[in-house]
């Protein structure tokens, strides 16, 4: 199965940080991305850039509204995620417990929706049964880019 780790930390506190310390930290990351490498867990991941190169897309009223920036409540950013292959819930949880920087922030690990699999959540099971549905209508090409379309 498919989990998305979605890596937070407060920017206030990686601005903080020397070049050496932040090189550090960069060097441990792609150590732990290694280690998932080798292990046979690692499918994809990438950094973001800086929240204030943002923008969040909303409808309001019947129109699009464009905010720079997150929206967030929370001190926290997204400034990254990885893609992983885990036997489950637990064995994801402890991938990315080994996460490196745990003291600037979180990782939120989170399952990736596979319509195909046994959803236990409501929402999960109405919205799987929907990309089941839609997923006939797509190129071959895009569907196969897409981790939430099951494979034919």
């Amino acid at each position: 199965m498919k989990y998305l780790c979605l890596i937070n930390h407060e920017e206030r506190k990686l601005a903080a940080m020397s070049q050496p310390q932040l090189d550090a930290l960069v060097g441990a990351a792609l150590g732990w991305l290694a280690e998932l490498e080798q292990g046979g867990h690692h499918i994809y991941s990438a950094g973001l850039q800086s929240p204030v190169t943002a923008a969040t897309v909303r409808h309001q009223s019947g129109k699009v509204v464009v905010t720079d920036g997150p929206y967030t409540e929370s001190k926290e950013v997204v400034g990254g995620f990885v893609l992983i292959e885990a036997r489950d819930l637990n064995e994801a949880i402890q991938l990315a417990a080994s996460f490196p920087h745990d003291h600037l922030g979180s990782v939120e690990v989170r399952p990736v929706l596979d319509p195909s699999a046994e959803l236990s959540i409501p929402l999960d099971r109405k919205i799987g049964a929907a990309f089941r549905k839609s997923a006939s209508g797509l190129e071959p090409a895009v569907a196969a880019r897409m981790a939430s379309i099951p494979e034919p």
